[in-house]
């Protein structure tokens, strides 16, 4: 580490320690959480555990009446998983690119990314995984589809395999049972990319529309709304007409996305604003209603104000409170519906891998957590499916959670874990 990245370092632990005596005891959770008043940083709290992986016949800790397996492993940086109907496994393997600071605070940060192994050289492909005999480990491994630009969401409909790039929508023919597709693909939508890049992808239950999110490219629109313009949103594409729209805006930085099936809504995690403080505002499991505004930059959490942002009063008056609140910090991003019956003792819900802090002088995330759902609402506290990925002392990550899918038998569940370059399986004890 050079002089500048070892000072700031210093500097950042010192922050922590002053800023923890004062840390909120409670975290905010629920469908109607405590947030405490926002306190400015100033000089951002910057805590990430060191990435240190999984050696020998190390994993994390599944919930009572579960066991855990590692499905596939010696990934680069898997991020998000898509089961084919074939029951063909396919993982994306991206990361966010490393770059040059330029603040001493951006310093910091890429400095402590690097640590963590949060930025750096991304494979920018999709590799594909089959368990032919159906003992929850994959036995083949195939490189799938390679040169995209940090793919990440996947979706099949009708004979098309569509990616989300950084830069935009992409599809490809597709051959039931292939394992290998070529070709430059055909764009359909494109994205500015920088910033929050992932670009998550779900289809609609009628197979006609992709539904894409796309985060905004800074913390609270610090270079302006003109360049955040299309970003911080939910973004439709028709598959009839190729015409694409946004869907909804005001969320940050939206990742996982779900149908519920009860309503027929769609749902989405949403990582929120650094800045305010450990628990504020927190990150959020929310329904998004079409045209709907849910209050960023200028709001969090319905009409909370943030007054480091010039205000519109007109669009945080219609901002909307979004659902569930996920903790502070917790960088939710991985979500899935998994139907009761899937794992035992489990009820119909949502699954959602917190990938875990950096903005608070406590870690939060880092695990695999489940919302009950009951008639389209959230319906209880949430629970845990996977910890361990955090060693006791905060110093050490052996795994991050990212992506989760239902396995393809139906009675398991897939997470992508992109410290520990695994993909584990959850199933029966």
């Amino acid at each position: 580490m050079d002089v500048i990245g070892k000072l700031t370092e210093i500097i950042g632990g010192v922050m922590v320690m002053m800023r923890r005596k004062d840390a909120p005891k409670t975290p905010a959770f629920g469908a109607a959480p405590t947030i405490p008043e926002a306190r400015q940083q100033g000089i951002m709290t910057l805590k990430m555990p060191t990435a240190r992986g999984w050696h020998g016949d190390e994993a994390p800790t599944p919930a009572p009446g579960l066991r855990v397996n590692a499905f596939a492993r010696d990934l680069q940086h898997p991020r998000w998983i898509e089961v084919l109907p074939n029951g063909d496994v396919l993982v994306a393997e991206a990361l966010q690119e490393d770059r040059a600071p330029r603040s001493l605070m951006d310093h910091a940060m890429i400095s402590t990314m690097r640590r963590a192994r949060a930025v750096g050289h991304s494979a920018n492909r999709i590799s594909l995984w089959r368990d032919s005999n159906g003992d929850g480990v994959a036995e083949t491994r195939e490189l799938f589809l390679e040169g995209q630009n940090q793919p990440f969401g996947m979706a099949l409909v009708d004979g098309r395999f569509y990616v989300g790039n950084t830069d935009g929508i992409v599809a490809f023919d597709y051959e039931p049972g292939a394992s290998r597709l070529s070709g430059a693909g055909e764009r359909l939508v494109s994205f500015q990319p920088g910033g929050h890049w992932t670009r998550s992808l779900i289809v609609s239950p009628d197979r006609k529309r992709i539904y894409a999110g796309v985060g905004s490219l800074s913390n609270i629109a610090d270079e302006g709304m003109q360049v955040e313009k299309g970003r911080a949103a939910i973004w439709e594409l028709d598959l009839e007409t190729g015409q694409a729209r946004v869907f909804a805006d005001g969320l940050r930085n939206p990742v996982g996305l779900a149908w519920e099936p009860v309503t027929g809504a769609l749902w989405t995690v949403v990582n929120e604003r650094d800045g305010l403080g450990d628990e504020t505002p927190p990150d959020y499991l929310t329904s998004v209603q079409e045209g709907g505004f849910y209050g960023w930059p200028y709001s969090y959490w319905g009409g909370t104000v943030d007054d480091r942002v010039p205000q519109d009063a007109a669009l945080v008056a219609r901002a909307i409170t979004p659902d569930y609140a996920l903790g502070g910090h917790t960088a939710s991003l991985g979500l899935c519906w998994m139907p009761e019956g899937t794992l035992p003792g489990f009820p119909d819900g949502m699954v959602i891998g917190q990938h875990g802090s950096w903005n608070r002088s406590t870690l939060s995330g880092y695990k695999l957590i489940f919302v009950p759902f009951r008639d389209g609402r959230p319906s209880g506290p949430s629970r845990d499916i996977l910890t361990g990925f955090l060693s006791p002392d905060e110093k050490f990550s052996y795994g991050r959670p990212v992506g989760v899918a239902v396995g393809p038998d139906g009675k398991s569940l897939l997470m992508a874990d992109d410290v520990g370059d695994v993909i584990w399986r959850v199933s029966a004890a």
